[in-house]
């Protein structure tokens, strides 16, 4: 596993993977199934992965949190970069904290919630858990009111971040006022796309986001990372032919839910038996199977 801090010049060589957690029938981690999720992954050529939303760390128990992180430790290959989150809630975070300090983890993200918070709160917090690791850790900006560019580039500029993973979903990438005012406060080597291969390409051309984060990827990573090598090559088109190889199973991502419906497709293609989804999440409907095992397994398919 990398041990050494994350550097901006990492996302250009390789996607960020968020891949779901796999679980056994009693809910606890599934070590062999993880390990072929992160063998499929890193055998598409991708070497960052981040355990974050997909994996559904808002309901992991703390008292699992050190057997999670010894098993991301051994399942990693030597140059894979594994980023842990935590939280949402400062007492989470602070707990996971005494945990990651005595490990080799160069970073760690912080799960963003807007329930019972105040953007003043929330850097206090955020400063609190990089103090207590003593080491940069992962701003996940999410939706709006969560924290200011402004108060973004304070964090960053202390020397808080290791990187920020961008999430505000708009119905046009490229009309981003938020985006704008965040990579002209921000070094945009720092911000990472964080909403997958549809925004990517306008993300990094426009406002000159450093690489992005991918669900999709766990399904076919030879894929993306054919995407992610096209638009620092700025071969614009090929980028946008592959970008539209993901959108089926983003679609139902999206129309359905994300998290549930890529952890459905892991094992409907076959890649790992991802298990039960923790509470409080469910599974999907099964009338909904047919449709994603058809897009996960023509997505897999995909030279």
């Amino acid at each position: 596993m990398q041990t050494s801090p994350v550097t901006s010049e990492q996302f250009s060589t390789s996607v960020l993977a968020v891949p779901p957690l796999a679980r056994e029938s009693n809910l606890k981690l599934c070590r062999s199934n993880n390990e072929k999720i992160v063998r499929h992954i890193e055998g598409g050529g991708v070497s960052m992965l981040l355990y974050g939303g997909n994996a559904n760390l808002y309901h992991a128990r703390v008292s699992e949190y050190a057997e999670l992180l010894d098993m991301l430790t051994d399942i990693a290959a030597e140059e894979t970069l594994m980023i842990p989150a935590v939280g949402p809630a400062y007492g989470t975070m602070m707990d996971q904290a005494d945990v990651l300090k005595g490990t080799e983890f160069p970073t760690a993200m912080v799960l963003p919630t807007k329930v019972v918070m105040t953007e003043p709160g929330l850097m206090t917090g955020f400063r609190h858990f990089v103090e207590a690791i003593n080491r940069p850790a992962v701003l996940y900006i999410k939706e709006e009111g969560y924290i200011s560019p402004e108060g973004a580039a304070e964090l960053v500029a202390d020397g808080l971040v290791a990187f920020i993973k961008y999430a505000i979903v708009r119905d046009d990438p490229t009309e981003d006022d938020y985006l704008e005012r965040l990579v002209d406060k921000v070094d945009p080597s720092r911000i990472c796309s964080g909403i997958g291969e549809q925004p990517a390409l306008i993300h990094m051309t426009k406002f000159r986001c450093s690489g992005y984060t991918s669900g999709c990827v766990c399904v076919n990573p030879g894929l993306s990372q054919k995407m992610l090598a096209a638009i620092v090559n700025r071969d614009y088109d090929a980028a946008e032919g592959i970008r539209t190889q993901f959108r089926p199973l983003e679609d139902l991502r999206n129309g359905i839910h994300p998290i549930r419906v890529l952890h459905e497709a892991i094992t409907l293609s076959d890649i790992a038996a991802a298990g039960p989804h923790l509470p409080l999440l469910s599974g999907v409907a099964d009338s909904a199977h047919a449709r994603i095992k058809a897009a996960a397994e023509t997505l897999k398919a995909i030279v």
